[in-house]
């Protein structure tokens, strides 16, 4: 069975300190992980990064997915990639993230898109998004990493909405780029939330995911928890021969650990080798 999960820290184990998730993870049965930019700033010191990557290495799991900077997102931010006053701060986290990717083995990087400016036109915003997205791609392809566009819900001035709207950026991108993959983040509970047709997604688009991540609507918790038909969706991707690995960003709605039960509906073999650690609940 190709499908194979990877837990978001950023809303996964929130009962532990940020440092000690990766090794809660690895304790719940997890071999690889993903998260949102884990720094305060886009150019975090040397010393924040050697951090977190050792809080990865000694947790023993793979670190596959990394966004990069994408503003004050407890204000509201949803990235930069689109601020054209804000590139250097982007460029910037590509950097970090390309490095930080190069020692964890980090296969895809999320971009968001930005949200939308008053005193900048639509035009503009979009023609900063390509021109930093084109170059973020080339430099991620440097490890054989993708770039991901997400189109997200709840924030009103985010413009990416819909499955369209983020694969209108792509072909943006791709007629810049010479090299390099940038393909779509498919976060099923965003694009549910949203209203879009995620049947016809899968059978038209499938070649252009390049990650799935999953939560439940309403709610945005574990699946089984609301009523969308996440593992329905799942299986018509694993038909339309999406590979990947799915990754679980959903906010937990008790402990994480013992929540976990819905996912050898994904994966009937998830957690038969995991470890207990004290305090940690474990399947």
């Amino acid at each position: 069975m190709w499908r194979q999960s990877q837990a978001n820290i950023s809303l996964l184990f929130g009962e532990v300190p940020f440092e000690r998730r990766p090794a809660a993870a690895a304790a719940a049965g997890f071999t690889a992980i993903e998260c949102w930019w884990p720094f305060v700033s886009a150019h975090p010191a040397t010393a924040d990064v050697d951090a977190f990557v050792a809080s990865v290495t000694d947790a023993g799991v793979q670190l596959r997915g990394l966004n990069f900077f994408a503003g004050d997102m407890a204000a509201g931010e949803r990235g930069v990639a689109s601020h054209p006053a804000r590139r250097q701060e982007f460029d910037d986290s590509v950097a970090i993230a390309v490095e930080i990717g190069a020692r964890l083995g980090v296969t895809g990087f999320n971009a968001l898109y930005g949200n939308r400016l008053d005193a900048v036109s639509d035009t503009e915003q979009a023609e900063a998004a390509v021109a930093a997205l084109a170059a973020a791609t080339e430099h991620a392809d440097s490890i054989g990493a993708a770039v991901l566009v997400e189109p997200i819900s709840g924030v009103a001035a985010y413009p990416l909405k819909l499955a369209a709207d983020g694969l209108r950026v792509l072909g943006g991108v791709r007629g810049r780029i010479t090299k390099g993959r940038i393909a779509l983040l498919a976060d099923l509970y965003h694009l549910t939330v949203n209203g879009d047709d995620l049947e016809l997604l899968v059978a038209e688009h499938a070649d252009d995911i390049g990650h799935v991540q999953v939560a439940d609507a309403p709610g945005r918790h574990e699946p089984g928890t609301g009523v969308a038909p996440i593992i329905d969706l799942v299986e018509s991707l694993e038909r339309a021969g999406y590979t990947g690995r799915i990754g679980l960003e959903y906010v937990p709605a008790a402990d994480t650990g013992a929540g976990l039960s819905w996912l050898t509906q994904l994966d009937p073999t998830f957690g038969r080798s995991a470890a207990s650690v004290p305090g940690q609940v474990t399947r």
